[in-house]
């Protein structure tokens, strides 16, 4: 789960044959002079930008395989953050120089995603979004002490590199307080109610020698190649980065949430509830459906939605033979030693055989699978008490790394094995993991398209690929079933939520309440998802509203194709240009489609 940006785009508005018609027609000359100077002006322009977006957000540079700023981390102070916004007007205001309606229409998208973009960043900016650099479970704290796992440690180059953005990191943590600082001045904070126990995601961090940080992680498995000397002279550097700068940026930090922001946060929860909350929101639904929806249509969505799936949980209850009330079987499930891994190890090594038994249906159902390999790996220890149960890692291209499917083993009793083949497809295979590495892997989208991550289409493809275990077998008893059931009721009722939270004023323990018996989570995970749901409004109703779409678009082609639907072309089709909006995956479809239609037998043209 990935912070993503909101792209809205009406369609392919003409077929992908214009250019070629317009060449075949009289008088064509001048409207392919004019695309051909649209296009160039477009291009030179989305390139530009990318190199600009690459010099201002360093890490993603490294990230997407542009190693140019590999000893620097982003600017994150106000002054940079204004800047930043005059120069995305600016760009805005040479796209509309653009003449789109000249352009062919592969690159009108291209030009309406690009332009979505730089919107987004604005309307992010006007609203404060850079004031609330974390959130309940995560943010550039916890962000930071993963770099280890974000950059390249492979040559003395490298190490070099990490070094300098370890000295680097004290400002940028000071940085993201004066953020927090300013919010605090604008009335711009997250709700005090989702911040409890905050500090034992920083408490790690600021505290403690050196030696046992997360960040000096490198310097206690340096290559053997390297010579002893420069391994311990780099391991005294990075003892001495982290002792007279992290560890007390870090402290720093602890003291401001502690004395200064946990005692003035908002003791409100609604979106709506910050300054031009009401309009806020609605960007917040707009940017993570990707559609134009009303808070009260997607409210009712999910009402509509968890009566259906209510009624299939009810049928697997009675298969599994259980004599009680629907209450009384969650009860059971949550309670029952059965249902839980003793130990961490034992919990992993099940995520992994579950991932591996899916590997192996992967050929029935795609055409195209990425390079990228995929490990399996423990939440990190700083993180796990308020993280969710699981999550997706992806690596760099060019990185020794595979991608990597997190595994929350913080609080066994907490961690259900009914619920863990959900998981593990939603965040591996055929999720997450598969569908970022090809996103990566796409020839010919460009790298402003490529490397964006679209909440609706991608948390919409990890709920339909938890789906997908259903016609591959992967479902193999009813607890196993109703493990899908309750993570699709889960993701149906954050529709209810959401919106009940940030437009209707639900109260956090009406909130809780309605998850809690509606679905087969673990207590504590209700209690963190809805904490997070409050400090990340919006973001929650991504995935239910892009799984129905992903649905309904391949009921379409079965429907229309019959017997020649293709399931692995279909989902090649689905991801072969990566993260779009749900919009632009509906036009793919129906293009796709055209491709295939096979006249009936025996018809007459007419």
């Amino acid at each position: 789960m990935r912070r993503a940006a909101r792209v809205v785009v009406l369609g392919w508005l003409v077929s992908l044959g214009w250019v070629a018609a317009a060449a075949g027609a009289a008088g064509a000359a001048a409207p392919l002079a004019a695309a051909g100077e649209s296009e160039a002006r477009l291009l030179e322009l989305i390139e530009r930008e990318w190199r600009w977006r690459l010099a201002e957000f360093p890490l993603l540079a490294t990230q997407v395989g542009v190693h140019d700023y590999d000893d620097r981390l982003s600017d994150d102070s106000l002054a940079a953050h204004a800047r930043r916004a005059e120069a995305t007007r600016a760009f805005l205001a040479e796209l509309d120089a653009v003449d789109t309606a000249a352009l062919p229409s592969p690159r009108r998208v291209d030009a309406a995603m690009f332009r979505d973009q730089l919107e987004d960043r604005l309307e992010g900016c006007r609203f404060g979004e850079h004031l609330l650099p974390l959130n309940a479970d995560s943010g550039f704290h916890t962000s930071f002490a993963l770099l280890p796992m974000q950059v390249p440690l492979v040559t003395p180059r490298d190490l070099a590199n990490y070094l300098a953005r370890l000295r680097a990191l004290p400002a940028a943590i000071d940085q993201n307080v004066e953020l927090l600082a300013e919010g605090l001045r604008r009335g711009v904070t997250l709700p005090r109610a989702t911040l409890e126990g905050i500090e034992v995601t920083i408490r790690p961090l600021a505290e403690g020698a050196p030696e046992a940080h997360p960040l000096y992680g490198p310097f206690r498995s340096l290559p053997e190649r390297f010579p002893a000397a420069e391994r311990e002279r780099l391991a005294a550097e990075g003892r001495r980065a982290l002792e007279a700068g992290v560890l007390p940026a870090y402290g720093r930090f602890l003291r401001f949430m502690q004395r200064d922001y946990l005692p003035r946060t908002r003791t409100t929860l609604a979106a709506a509830a910050l300054p031009d909350g009401e309009a806020f929101y609605r960007y917040l639904v707009r940017r993570f459906t990707t559609l134009d929806r009303t808070a009260e249509e997607i409210h009712q969505l999910g009402l509509d939605e968890m009566a259906r799936i209510r009624a299939e949980m009810e049928r697997v209850i009675a298969q599994t033979g259980f004599a009680g009330s629907f209450a009384e079987f969650l009860a059971h499930l949550r309670t029952d030693p059965r249902f839980y891994a003793r130990t961490p190890e034992e919990l992993l090594r099940e995520a992994s055989w579950i991932a591996k038994r899916m590997d192996a249906r992967l050929p029935s159902l795609f055409g195209r699978l990425p390079r990228q390999p995929y490990g399996v790996m423990a939440v990190p220890e700083a993180l796990a008490p308020k993280y969710t149960s699981g999550r997706y890692s992806p690596s760099p291209r060019d990185s020794t790394e595979p991608g990597w499917y997190w595994v929350n083993t913080h609080a066994l009793d907490q961690r259900p094995l009914y619920n863990l083949t959900a998981l593990t497809l939603h965040e591996a295979v055929p999720g997450h993991h598969l569908q970022g590495a090809l996103a990566d892997e796409a020839e010919g989208v460009l790298p402003f398209r490529r490397f964006a991550y679209i909440s609706a289409f991608g948390e919409g493809w990890g709920l339909y690929s938890e789906w997908l275990g259903i016609e591959t077998g992967m479902y193999e008893d009813p607890y196993a079933e109703f493990g899908l059931l309750t993570y699709q009721a889960w993701r149906a009722a954050r529709l209810v939520v959401d919106t009940g939270l940030h437009a209707f004023g639900w109260s956090r323990e009406r909130a809780i309440e309605y998850l809690a018996g509606g679905t087969a989570l673990p207590l504590h995970e209700v209690a963190t998802e809805i904490d997070r749901y409050i400090s990340w409004p919006g973001q929650a109703l991504s995935y239910y509203v892009g799984y129905l779409e992903l649905r309904r678009l391949r009921a379409r082609a079965e429907a229309e194709l019959g017997a020649a639907f293709d399931v692995r072309a279909f989902h090649d089709a689905v991801l072969e240009q990566g993260s779009v909006p749900l919009s632009v995956l509906a036009e793919r479809i129906e293009q796709w489609l055209a491709g295939r239609r096979v006249a009936p037998r025996g018809a007459s043209s007419q």
